[in-house]
């Protein structure tokens, strides 16, 4: 059985975009969120730049990953990457807290001074539409299974990658797809 479920996810995985149900021309840049503080955050915004798109929590085991990807921004900022957190409650209720105590305990703990959006559903049939696309693009599993889970969009707004949970944002694999896409 469990030969024949991974058969099939690899089947759906590899269904082109329009047979997974995406529309054929959006792109990242088509997806709104709002900000931490709820004002509209498009993503067409950061056309021109490559975004490290990244679900967080704060009282998950991963959180100090906070710290990797604020050392990335910092690095690659001039660059033209821009690492934007979108807190999340999904997994393991480990993300309880408002947009103000969100703010605070990443101001406090890490410093980070990248964008964060307000908190909203990542996994799901209630996921935001960029979640939903982003698994449409690139296949059931490219969709976060827990916090810290990261999508690279291009300065085009294209998926070039997912990575992971475990995978942490200061890895050679994270570094090499941000160094490939700000080229």
């Amino acid at each position: 059985m469990a030969k024949i479920m991974t058969f099939l996810l690899g089947l759906f995985a590899s269904l082109p975009a329009s047979q997974a149900g995406a529309a054929n021309a959006q792109t990242a840049h088509d997806f709104t969120f709002k900000t931490i503080d709820g004002k509209p955050l498009p993503l067409s915004q950061y056309k021109g730049k490559a975004v490290l798109l990244v679900n967080t929590a704060s009282l998950c085991g991963f959180t100090p990953q906070y710290e990797g990807l604020q050392a990335l921004q910092d690095q690659y900022k001039d660059q033209g990457l821009v690492v934007l957190g979108v807190p999340s409650n999904d997994f393991g209720k480990q993300e309880p807290g408002s947009s103000a105590e969100i703010k605070d305990f990443c101001d406090i703990n890490y410093s980070i001074t990248f964008p964060l959006t307000e908190k909203e559903v990542v996994s799901g049939d209630s996921a935001h539409p960029f979640y939903k696309w982003a698994k449409s693009e690139l296949g059931i599993l490219a969709a976060p299974k827990w916090n810290f889970h990261k999508y690279l969009i291009t300065p085009e707004g294209k998926l070039a990658d997912w990575f992971s949970t475990m995978t942490k944002p200061g890895s050679a694999k994270v570094v090499k797809a941000v160094e490939a896409v700000l080229r």
